[in-house]
């Protein structure tokens, strides 16, 4: 479960315009870690997050965990917490890549067909870079495979070995964009491991600022902070009320890696 744990940290970041926060809100959520509430500016779900073109392509993502918090502690603390900071400063590399593509037209009559005349946006290959992310993070023989709802790309289900899943639905997303070179990112996920003892549910919020740099190795960088919410579950649920009980902030840096693109849909 720890190692479980590990790899849905990270892996929400992998997970519109439309959706704009407040202003600055997420902004100073960044710069007031670990002071942390919940989003209040966010909103539901629809549809895929879509990312600025200077993101398209294939990358090595090179993630460094630098800062974690319990903003609650010593009275309440996860399990596994303190375990986590042996993870300080060590660097985990993945691919990950970002594709074209329409969004999807919803009706009710699904045997009539559709003209999409929707401008593509661009979006994360969520099966791919959630299959590449989850293999880093726990090892190449512990994952079977990532499936994204054809339906809707904000409802994932990776299976693993020893019929154990995860199951992340994206409930809830806001953006900001700050300038030509800075965009920022959170969304709300509520996540479900089936396999253990009994099946375990919580609440993350993942934000992420990423920064296009002048360089090209990285070409950008980003600062994620994951917030982590207790279960229903849990007895000190409402004790810990709006609050996090773990937050964990990382470093990406985004090399570009020669691939063939897949082609557009």
């Amino acid at each position: 479960m720890k190692a479980i744990c590990s790899f849905c940290l990270i892996v929400l970041f992998l997970l519109g315009w439309s959706e704009n926060a407040i202003a600055g809100e997420l902004s100073e959520r960044l710069e007031n870690f670990p002071q942390w509430e919940k989003l209040t500016s966010v909103q539901q779900a629809n549809g895929d997050l879509a990312y600025p073109e200077w993101m398209a392509g294939t990358w090595k993502v090179t993630s460094t965990l630098v800062d974690l918090s319990a903003p609650l502690a010593p009275d309440i603390v996860t399990p596994g917490f303190e375990s986590n900071r042996q993870q300080l400063n060590q660097s985990v590399g993945f691919i990950v890549r970002f594709i074209k593509t329409k969004p999807s037209i919803k009706t009710g009559v699904k045997f009539i067909p559709q003209i999409n005349n929707l401008q593509t946006i661009l979006v994360a290959d969520r099966a791919f870079n959630s299959l590449n992310l989850a293999k880093a993070y726990l090892g190449e023989e512990a994952v079977l495979s990532v499936k994204v709802d054809p339906d809707s790309p904000n409802r994932q289900i990776t299976l693993l070995r020893g019929e154990r899943q995860l199951i992340s639905i994206v409930t809830a997303r806001a953006t900001e964009s700050i300038s030509e070179h800075k965009y920022i990112t959170a969304e709300v996920f509520q996540q479900l491991f089936k396999g253990g003892s009994r099946p375990y549910f919580n609440s993350v919020e993942s934000t992420t600022a990423y920064y296009k740099l002048a360089t090209n190795n990285p070409t950008i960088e980003a600062d994620q902070v994951t917030a982590v919410y207790l279960s229903p579950q849990d007895p000190d649920y409402f004790r810990a009320g709006s609050r996090p009980v773990a937050l964990y902030r990382y470093r990406l840096e985004f090399f570009p890696v020669e691939m063939p693109h897949p082609p557009e849909e």
